[in-house]
C-alpha cells in the first residue's frame, strides 16, 4: 500500500468553545487546512511545532514516543484541537514534533470519525459510506 494523504481542517478547540459561548466571533477561531498523511501506525494526530504556534495551542506536557524507525523521542502534548474531515469532526490533544514535517492523521482520529484508508483507491473514506457510525 502506498502513502495516502487527505485534507483536514484543524481548529483551536478552545477558540471553538469561546466562539460558541460568544466570547469571540466565529471568524476569530484560529484554523488551518493541511494535507495530512493517513497513518494507521500512528496513535493520534501528530503536528509540528510551527503549526502548534500558528493555531495558538498551549503546550500541556511531554510524552516519550517511539518513532517509525524505533528511535525514542520526547515530544510535546498540545491543548486540544478540533479535527475536521469533510463533515466529520473530533477533538484530540495532538502530539507535537519539532521542526517542520508532515501532519499525521493517526488511528484514534480516523476511528473516531469512522474513517479508514482504502488501499485500492489510495484514499481516506468512511467505513460505513457517507453515514458516520460511532461505537460505544
Amino acid at each position: 500500500m502506498g502513502t495516502v494523504y487527505t485534507e483536514i481542517t484543524l481548529k483551536n478547540a478552545v477558540d471553538v468553545t469561546n466562539s460558541r459561548t460568544g466570547i469571540i466571533k466565529e471568524q476569530e477561531i484560529r484554523r488551518t487546512t493541511v494535507k495530512a498523511m493517513a497513518d494507521t501506525g500512528a496513535i493520534t494526530l501528530v503536528i509540528y511545532d510551527e503549526l502548534r504556534r500558528q493555531l495558538g495551542l498551549e503546550v500541556l506536557g511531554e510524552r516519550q514516543v517511539t518513532l517509525g524507525n524505533n528511535m525514542k523521542e520526547i515530544v510535546h502534548v498540545a491543548a486540544p484541537v478540533e479535527v475536521q474531515w469533510k463533515d466529520r469532526k473530533m477533538t484530540c490533544q495532538p502530539l507535537v514534533v519539532s521542526g517542520k514535517g508532515e501532519v499525521l492523521l493517526g488511528a484514534i482520529p480516523l476511528e473516531d470519525m469512522d474513517l479508514m484508508v482504502d488501499p485500492v483507491h489510495q484514499e481516506v473514506t468512511g467505513i460505513h459510506g457517507d453515514t458516520m457510525l460511532s461505537r460505544i
